[in-house]
């Protein structure tokens, strides 16, 4: 149990920042290229044609479309 919970603590640790973002570094996090969609207009219109095609709502965050032909 020991192992298991000093292997979690460092797996947990690990993945923790040292430094802050920096001010200069935010204007590359802030390039349209970051973006979830770089193109909100873009996204919109992707977003009706796949649930006209699947006739179904919703789960944009999961690839699939569940009939097994993706």
């Amino acid at each position: 149990m020991r192992v298991l919970l000093m292997a979690f603590t460092l797996i947990t640790l690990a993945g923790c920042a040292t430094e802050p973002v920096q001010p200069w570094e935010r204007g590359t996090l802030a390039k349209n290229e970051m973006q979830w969609a770089p193109d909100p207009l873009e996204a919109v219109l992707r977003d009706h044609i796949y649930f006209s095609k699947e006739a179904s709502t919703g789960g944009g965050g999961a690839a699939g479309g569940g009939c097994g032909c993706n």
